[in-house]
């Protein structure tokens, strides 16, 4: 009985060890995983009487590489592997933009690019986001019990490639495209802080037509960045919302905390290219006012020479005149 009770203790004493360990992100007595992940890319909202993110409320048209088609709202943590990709420190975005099932602090599932990009999509996987430029895009996410009360209100960071049809950019790269940032706790209610749907919504901006990435990016503590990846195709001309505007999405053209900016929108490339052009026209200008004026002054300069020729014609016709004058 004395030996009963000694193994009682030391496994009570191994599982509280591992438990405090984990730290309070985690949860070895309800299962709990606390790190979240993109669940939805293309979240089109339809009766939002019943909350702007729960299933009654809208259905999901677009989803993350490799996301596994009809899976159960919220549980991708338990999965093999796991939906939570997290960055690894000290440099965070310096780091996989996407998760290569290989790297970083949680590994995650697989999201690199597909070769054909279609080849992440369709049969198991869930589809691809098709949108046009000024679409209203709204995403998902588990809360992860960090919707509560005494939870600070992080950020999600939207990336959008400016490059298309090609390879993945970087993390940096990335940062200098910043199109939005939502607050991590703008959810709907639920039976358990866990499953707590959220989501926030932003505009496309300007894109040429081609299939970009988008990046969903998480940071649950400072330096502490978790992301989901997805490939979107955006056509180039709008027809109204994909979605239900009924967040405003929060834009900050300023710095993140990595340091990276948001790039400047494709409008101020068009009107650079505008300015450009002017430029051009007016040297094309002053070129063709310069020619002219060479022009003139050519024309001028042989009609004075003309005009002295004649000049000295007659000067050598009065010189005769003279001298037969003078015999």
């Amino acid at each position: 009985m004395h030996i009963l009770s000694s193994t009682y203790a030391i496994v009570a004493f191994t599982t509280l060890s591992t438990v405090l360990q984990m730290g309070p992100s985690h949860s070895a007595i309800t299962g709990v995983e606390a790190h979240s992940w993109l669940d939805c890319v293309n979240w089109v909202i339809k009766n939002p009487s019943k909350g702007l993110w729960v299933a009654g409320a809208g259905e999901c048209r677009g989803f993350a590489r490799r996301y596994p088609k009809g899976s159960e709202f919220g549980t991708l943590d338990h999965a093999s592997p796991s939906r939570h990709y997290q960055q690894k420190g000290p440099h965070p975005e310096k780091e996989l933009p996407c998760s290569d099932h290989k790297h970083g602090q949680d590994v995650g599932a697989d999201e690199t690019r597909g070769n054909p990009v279609s080849s992440a999509y369709g049969g198991k996987w869930g589809e691809m986001t098709t949108v046009l430029v000024g679409d209203e895009l709204c995403v998902r996410w588990p809360a992860k019990n960090h919707a509560e009360k005494n939870e600070d209100n992080t950020v999600v960071q939207i990336n959008l490639s400016k490059n298309k049809d090609g390879k993945d950019p970087t993390q940096l790269q990335l940062l200098e495209n910043t199109i939005a940032k939502l607050p991590y706790k703008n959810c709907s209610s639920a039976s358990t802080p866990d499953r707590r749907p959220c989501g926030g919504c932003f505009k496309v901006p300007p894109r040429l037509s081609g299939i970009y990435l988008l990046q969903w990016r998480w940071m649950l503590n400072p330096g502490e960045w978790y992301t989901s990846c997805a490939d979107i195709q955006i056509g180039n001309s709008a027809s109204g919302s994909s979605g239900v505007g009924q967040i405003e999405p929060i834009v900050d053209n300023g710095s993140d905390d990595n340091g990276g900016n948001s790039s400047s929108s494709d409008d101020d490339d068009h009107k650079q290219d505008d300015d450009d052009n002017k430029k051009k026209k007016k040297n094309h200008d002053d070129d063709k006012d310069d020619d002219d004026e060479d022009d003139k002054k050519k024309k001028k300069k042989h009609h004075d020479d003309d005009n002295d020729d004649d000049d000295e014609d007659d000067d050598d016709h009065h010189g005769k005149d003279k001298k037969h004058k003078h015999h």
